[in-house]
């Protein structure tokens, strides 16, 4: 076969052409995304008559979010290192429930992660009981603290996950190498887990710190203060007490910038380790098998456990008690958030497959999933409004875009997976499929959709969990009818009606893991893969 100018076969340029499904699904999801979340900050920026120059308090919330970001990232990537690598060293009965559970806090509604850090870390909470029994000052959640703790109890999770993939991948030959070769737990830190973690840790603290950069809900209820205001909060207020777009566009920039910043040195981050190929034994760990390293394993896994599941449990407990004292509304807000959630899924997914369709032969065509986390959510919200309010009532839409808004906020997450997914299909089918003359939805059908499903039903249960709690747009917006749970969560805690609150706290927790679970199992459930 004769190479084609650009030194690639003909007959490959060919299977691409033909392997392409149609263009226009993901150029149109393309130029819907740009026109909504371009469109909004223009609409802000116009309104406001220009945009003007950061004053005193906009530099205040910036550097409050950057020291808030980077002091959790830090905190969540130090503390995660050791438990990746008591679990990367130790085999035991539900190590694999474990880890799975160790994803729960990532698809924690906000609020409801915020009530369990309360019943522990609050001023009434455990910790300060058991202060008060020895003797000692009670301790403060509210203000920079509170936000940080909050944030590492998010992103411990996803910073071990991540960095135990990285022990993983080190080839266990290496291992029963370097135990033929005599060496101390200090020297396969130096020669073997040393090297991968210089890779693995700086693309795990970006992205913990990405994660934070657009802190909201956190720092709405444990910020404590004008001292404690995240860039993201400021917008908030800066609409809903002032109604001060100007000020308001400015801070969208300020975020935008900065998530983009953000954003662009994580995707620059090679994880590559160099280790080599292994034959995908599991890995033994000779070296770390005295009487002292499995006690120091142990602690350090039942530590982090308690940390992560002992909110959890408050949940429940206190949940389980203010179930009989939750008011009606409690329930018109549930059903309120499941229609959200479920109209934003769909949407999300829809965004996610045609995208990732285009993205197969366009690569840059990612980078639009990654805009939504780059602008805040408010502006986007109210920068609609601004644009429909001469035609329409905006208060009739409010449901409408805060569905919006959580598909494009959960985006970046499902399109990573399914195009990662897609990629992998077209590679190891996708010649004998277009040998087969199978294009178009035919080969949609029949070749990618049923391999695609356990990704999509993983991607939806995802979606449909992160929008449920979310708390964004529609505490700016929502009347007493249309209020979502998470927000109605906040206005029991605001009238001090704990009991109820934490009630209907555990009434959003079992409504999104149950979400999370149904689609996750639909997808998994006699799927071909």
């Amino acid at each position: 076969m004769q190479p084609s100018p650009n030194g690639k076969p003909r007959w490959r340029a060919s299977v691409t052409r033909r392997t392409s499904l149609p263009d226009w699904p993901g150029l149109l999801a393309g130029l819907f995304l740009c026109a909504l979340i371009l469109g909004p900050l223009a609409a802000v920026t116009l309104r406001a008559g220009g945009g003007g120059w950061p004053v005193a308090a906009d530099w205040a919330a910036l550097r409050f979010t950057v020291l808030q970001a980077v002091l959790s990232a830090v905190i969540s990537v130090a503390l995660a290192v050791p438990v990746a690598r008591a679990l990367a060293r130790r085999r035991f009965p539900g190590r694999g429930v474990l880890i799975t559970l160790l994803g729960a806090p990532f698809i924690l509604p906000v609020i409801v992660a915020v009530l369990g850090l309360l019943a522990v870390f609050g001023r009434g909470g455990v910790l300060n009981d058991a202060l008060l029994w020895l003797g000692l000052p009670r301790v403060q959640i509210y203000g920079l603290h509170g936000v940080v703790l909050a944030h590492v109890f998010f992103n411990l999770p996803l910073a071990t996950r991540m960095i135990l993939q990285g022990w993983q991948a080190i080839p266990a030959e290496r291992f029963r190498l370097a135990a033929s070769l005599g060496m101390s737990p200090g020297t396969v830190l130096r020669i073997l887990e040393w090297p991968m973690l210089r890779t693995v840790l700086p693309g795990a603290a970006l992205i913990v710190f990405a994660l934070c950069l657009s802190s909201f809900a956190v720092a709405l209820t444990l910020g404590g203060g004008p001292r404690a205001t995240t860039l993201e909060l400021a917008i908030y207020q800066a609409f809903h007490f002032d109604f001060d777009l100007g000020r308001a566009a400015v801070l969208a920039v300020m975020q935008l910038v900065l998530v983009i910043a953000a954003a662009a040195l994580a995707l620059r981050v090679n994880p590559a380790t160099g280790f080599g190929a292994g034959l995908d034994r599991i890995q033994r760990r000779w070296e770390a098998e005295t009487p002292l390293l499995r006690t120091q394993d142990a602690v350090l896994i039942l530590l982090a456990a308690l940390f992560l599941l002992t909110p959890l449990a408050a949940v429940v407990w206190h949940g389980a008690a203010g179930l009989m004292e939750m008011p009606a509304q409690v329930w018109n807000a549930a059903a309120v958030s499941l229609a959200v959630s479920l109209v934003a899924t769909v949407l999300c997914l829809s965004l996610a497959m045609a995208l990732a369709t285009l993205a197969l032969r366009r690569p840059w065509v990612e980078g639009f999933g990654l805009m939504g986390i780059a602008i805040s959510p408010l502006v986007i919200g109210t920068g609609l409004f601004l644009i429909v309010n001469p035609w329409v009532d905006p208060a009739r839409l409010a449901l409408g875009v805060t569905a919006l808004v959580n598909a494009v906020m959960a985006l970046p997450f499902a399109l990573r997976m399914i195009l990662l997914r897609l990629r992998e299909i077209e590679e190891t089918h996708g010649r004998l499929a277009t040998s087969l003359g199978m294009t178009g939805g035919v080969r949609l059908r029949w070749l990618i959709l049923p391999r695609l499903r356990p990704v999509l039903g993983f991607s939806a249960g995802l979606t449909a969990a992160l929008s449920m709690g979310d708390l964004g747009v529609i505490a700016l917006f929502a009347d007493m009818e249309n209020a979502t749970l998470p927000l109605q969560i906040l206005r029991l805690m605001g009238a001090y009606r704990m009991d109820a609150a934490a009630g209907a706290g555990l009434l959003l927790l079992a409504l999104s893991l149950a979400l999370f679970w149904v689609f996750d199992k639909g997808g998994r459930d006699n799927a071909s893969v």
